[in-house]
């Protein structure tokens, strides 16, 4: 497994390139970057830092924009703009976790509430796609199951026109495993997505 500082090396490469080379199907302009967060060279601090570091290089160095968008934020989002995080409190202390995380899993996925792909898509109205490039991060935010972090993929293919890249908390394995915690429903195979971090 390549390190962490060869990996973003690979996808510095990648972003200079017009259009950025990790781009394979234009309906999925993405890219998932995968680290571990438990592994002592890869903790949430210095990845948060590395893609400031990044995405300064990549802005000082090209005509680029780079777009560092947290989906912590998008999270908090969604569950304001639905009922409220109140409601899910109050939910909590009368079922159970479980079930405030399912309500949170219908706020983030569900058209009839705020889905986390329309706001993503409402972050990259202003965005040009051969200027801007998206970095999502905070992805840890979905942790233990608000959230599959594969299902974002396919929500938004043939949707998102602006190159991206995904910071993806977790291990690989044969397949991508969120945090850790498990493997992803979908591995992936059916969406042509350049994966730095994998061990092929």
């Amino acid at each position: 497994m390549l390190s962490l500082g060869d990996r973003i090396e690979l996808l510095e490469q990648d972003l200079r390139a017009v259009p950025p080379g990790f781009i394979m199907s234009s309906d999925l302009p993405f890219a998932i970057f995968r680290y571990d967060p438990s592994h002592p060279d890869e903790s949430e601090w210095r990845l948060r830092r590395e893609i400031q570091l990044l995405a300064t290089r990549i802005q000082n160095t090209t005509s680029k924009r780079i777009h560092v968008v947290s989906l912590a934020k998008l999270y908090w989002r969604s569950n304001e703009e639905s009922e409220g995080v109140e409601a899910v409190a109050q939910l909590e202390r009368e079922r159970g976790f479980r079930a405030a995380e399912r309500q949170v899993n219908s706020y983030l996925a569900d058209p009839d509430w705020r889905p986390l792909p329309a706001l993503l898509i409402e972050e990259s109205k202003a965005m040009w796609p051969a200027a801007d490039i998206m970095f999502l991060y905070r992805a840890g935010v979905f942790a233990p199951t608000s959230y599959r972090v594969s299902s974002l993929l396919e929500q938004m293919m043939g949707r998102l026109k602006v190159p991206s890249v995904l910071f993806y908390p977790g291990t690989w394995k044969g397949s991508l495993n969120y945090m850790g915690l498990r493997a992803d429903d979908e591995p992936l195979g059916s969406y042509r997505v350049k994966i730095y971090g994998r061990d092929t």
